[in-house]
Protein backbone atom coordinates (compact mmCIF):
# COMPACT_ATOMS: atom_id res chain seq x y z
CA UNK A 1 0.00 0.00 0.00
CA UNK A 2 1.78 3.15 -0.95
CA UNK A 3 1.51 6.35 1.33
CA UNK A 4 2.92 9.44 0.69
CA UNK A 5 6.11 10.54 0.66
CA UNK A 6 5.70 12.55 3.79
CA UNK A 7 4.12 9.88 5.68
CA UNK A 8 6.40 7.12 4.59
CA UNK A 9 9.12 9.15 6.13
CA UNK A 10 7.45 9.94 9.63
CA UNK A 11 6.17 5.99 9.82
CA UNK A 12 9.99 4.99 8.62
CA UNK A 13 11.75 7.22 11.67
CA UNK A 14 9.71 5.70 14.01
CA UNK A 15 10.72 2.46 13.10
CA UNK A 16 14.51 3.06 13.42
CA UNK A 17 14.26 4.84 16.61
CA UNK A 18 12.06 1.80 18.04
CA UNK A 19 15.20 -0.44 16.56
CA UNK A 20 17.10 -2.11 19.88
CA UNK A 21 20.44 -0.55 19.74
CA UNK A 22 21.97 -4.33 19.98
CA UNK A 23 20.48 -5.59 16.69
CA UNK A 24 21.23 -2.23 15.41
CA UNK A 25 24.56 -2.33 16.49
CA UNK A 26 25.01 -6.42 15.05
CA UNK A 27 23.80 -5.31 12.31
CA UNK A 28 25.09 -2.28 11.32
CA UNK A 29 28.59 -4.33 11.93
CA UNK A 30 27.40 -6.86 9.11
CA UNK A 31 26.71 -4.24 6.70
CA UNK A 32 30.53 -2.56 7.39
CA UNK A 33 32.00 -5.58 6.66
CA UNK A 34 29.70 -6.30 3.57
CA UNK A 35 30.95 -3.09 2.31
CA UNK A 36 34.31 -3.49 2.82
CA UNK A 37 34.58 -6.91 0.73
CA UNK A 38 32.88 -5.11 -2.56
CA UNK A 39 35.69 -5.05 -5.36
CA UNK A 40 34.37 -1.47 -5.44
CA UNK A 41 35.28 -0.55 -2.38
CA UNK A 42 38.42 -2.01 -2.42
CA UNK A 43 39.38 -0.63 -5.91
CA UNK A 44 37.70 2.81 -4.45
CA UNK A 45 40.59 6.10 -3.03
CA UNK A 46 38.14 8.25 -2.38
CA UNK A 47 35.39 7.73 -0.31
CA UNK A 48 32.14 9.75 0.23
CA UNK A 49 29.84 9.49 3.00
CA UNK A 50 27.83 11.51 5.96
CA UNK A 51 28.32 11.84 9.54
CA UNK A 52 24.91 9.52 10.61
CA UNK A 53 22.37 10.74 13.20
CA UNK A 54 21.57 8.90 15.91
CA UNK A 55 18.85 6.75 14.33
CA UNK A 56 20.51 5.91 10.96
CA UNK A 57 23.58 3.80 10.13
CA UNK A 58 26.47 4.20 11.71
CA UNK A 59 28.62 5.47 9.96
CA UNK A 60 31.72 5.58 11.96
CA UNK A 61 33.08 2.39 10.79
CA UNK A 62 32.96 3.39 7.22
CA UNK A 63 34.61 6.21 8.24
CA UNK A 64 37.54 4.65 10.70
CA UNK A 65 38.23 1.62 7.23
CA UNK A 66 38.23 3.89 4.97
CA UNK A 67 41.39 5.98 7.05
CA UNK A 68 42.83 2.76 7.71
CA UNK A 69 42.94 1.35 4.00
CA UNK A 70 44.38 5.04 3.31
CA UNK A 71 41.52 6.01 1.53
CA UNK A 72 40.64 9.71 1.64
CA UNK A 73 37.17 10.30 3.19
CA UNK A 74 34.75 12.86 1.89
CA UNK A 75 31.88 14.31 3.63
CA UNK A 76 28.65 16.88 2.26
CA UNK A 77 28.92 19.99 2.79
CA UNK A 78 24.93 21.67 1.96
CA UNK A 79 25.09 24.42 -0.12
CA UNK A 80 22.22 27.38 -1.66
CA UNK A 81 20.02 26.15 -4.33
CA UNK A 82 19.56 22.27 -2.48
CA UNK A 83 23.28 21.32 -4.02
CA UNK A 84 26.25 19.88 -2.25
CA UNK A 85 29.58 19.63 -2.25
CA UNK A 86 31.89 16.91 -0.58
CA UNK A 87 35.15 18.07 0.97
CA UNK A 88 37.90 16.44 3.05
CA UNK A 89 37.34 14.89 6.25
CA UNK A 90 39.66 15.74 8.71
CA UNK A 91 38.53 15.19 11.80
CA UNK A 92 35.46 15.67 14.11
CA UNK A 93 37.03 18.72 15.67
CA UNK A 94 36.86 20.17 12.36
CA UNK A 95 32.97 19.81 11.79
CA UNK A 96 30.32 22.57 11.78
CA UNK A 97 26.60 21.88 12.59
CA UNK A 98 24.73 23.30 9.97
CA UNK A 99 21.47 24.61 9.81
CA UNK A 100 19.69 21.19 9.50
CA UNK A 101 21.62 19.73 12.84
CA UNK A 102 24.09 17.85 10.87
CA UNK A 103 28.15 17.87 11.25
CA UNK A 104 29.62 19.41 7.90
CA UNK A 105 32.94 20.20 6.72
CA UNK A 106 33.77 24.02 6.73
CA UNK A 107 33.25 25.37 2.64
CA UNK A 108 36.89 25.71 1.02
CA UNK A 109 36.36 25.74 -2.64
CA UNK A 110 39.60 24.36 -3.29
CA UNK A 111 39.14 21.45 -1.75
CA UNK A 112 35.67 20.21 -3.75
CA UNK A 113 36.00 17.17 -4.80
CA UNK A 114 32.74 16.01 -6.42
CA UNK A 115 33.95 13.06 -7.71
CA UNK A 116 34.45 10.72 -5.44
CA UNK A 117 35.08 6.94 -6.30
CA UNK A 118 32.48 5.53 -3.95
CA UNK A 119 29.52 7.51 -2.03
CA UNK A 120 27.51 5.64 0.63
CA UNK A 121 24.40 7.17 0.10
CA UNK A 122 22.09 7.83 3.59
CA UNK A 123 18.28 7.09 3.30
CA UNK A 124 15.38 5.89 5.58
CA UNK A 125 14.38 3.20 3.49
CA UNK A 126 15.24 1.38 0.32
CA UNK A 127 14.02 -0.87 -2.45
CA UNK A 128 15.06 -3.93 -2.79
CA UNK A 129 14.67 -4.80 -7.12
CA UNK A 130 14.70 -1.02 -8.26
CA UNK A 131 16.99 0.25 -5.89
CA UNK A 132 15.09 3.31 -5.03
CA UNK A 133 15.86 5.04 -1.69
CA UNK A 134 13.42 7.36 1.15
CA UNK A 135 15.56 10.02 1.69
CA UNK A 136 14.94 13.01 4.08
CA UNK A 137 13.22 15.05 1.84
CA UNK A 138 15.08 17.79 0.56
CA UNK A 139 16.57 16.36 -2.55
CA UNK A 140 20.08 17.46 -2.22
CA UNK A 141 21.13 13.41 -2.82
CA UNK A 142 18.79 13.34 -5.45
CA UNK A 143 20.01 16.75 -7.42
CA UNK A 144 23.71 15.18 -6.94
CA UNK A 145 23.29 11.62 -7.80
CA UNK A 146 21.72 12.77 -11.07
CA UNK A 147 25.06 14.19 -12.28
CA UNK A 148 27.44 11.56 -10.48
CA UNK A 149 29.26 9.14 -12.58
CA UNK A 150 30.73 7.00 -9.67
CA UNK A 151 29.61 4.09 -7.20
CA UNK A 152 26.53 4.55 -5.45
CA UNK A 153 26.03 2.11 -2.45
CA UNK A 154 23.45 1.97 0.00
CA UNK A 155 23.90 0.04 3.75
CA UNK A 156 19.89 -0.68 4.92
CA UNK A 157 19.05 -2.19 8.25
CA UNK A 158 17.23 -4.91 8.00
CA UNK A 159 14.08 -2.69 8.75
CA UNK A 160 14.69 0.03 6.04
CA UNK A 161 13.99 -2.50 3.00
CA UNK A 162 10.52 -2.13 2.22
CA UNK A 163 8.28 -2.99 -0.73
CA UNK A 164 8.30 -1.78 -4.04
CA UNK A 165 5.31 0.05 -3.39
CA UNK A 166 6.03 1.70 -0.14
CA UNK A 167 6.09 4.80 -1.58
CA UNK A 168 6.15 6.81 -4.59
CA UNK A 169 8.51 7.32 -7.12
CA UNK A 170 9.23 10.34 -8.66
CA UNK A 171 10.60 11.11 -11.91
CA UNK A 172 13.86 12.85 -9.90
CA UNK A 173 14.28 9.84 -7.78
CA UNK A 174 17.70 8.10 -8.59
CA UNK A 175 17.60 4.58 -8.05
CA UNK A 176 21.16 3.23 -6.35
CA UNK A 177 23.49 1.35 -7.97
CA UNK A 178 23.88 -1.12 -4.47
CA UNK A 179 22.12 -1.87 -1.50
CA UNK A 180 23.61 -4.06 1.29
CA UNK A 181 21.50 -5.72 3.71
CA UNK A 182 20.88 -7.80 6.42
CA UNK A 183 17.31 -8.52 4.93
Amino acid sequence: MTVNKRDARQQQIAVLRALPSDQRQVETDELWAQLQELPEWQAARTIATTISGGFEVDTSGVIDAALTAGKEVVLPKTMPHRQMAFLPFTSRADLIKSNFGLLEPPYQAALVNNQPDLIVVPGLAYTRASHYRLGFGGGYYDRFLAEYRGTTVALALSVQILPEDAWPHDTFDVPLQQIITTK
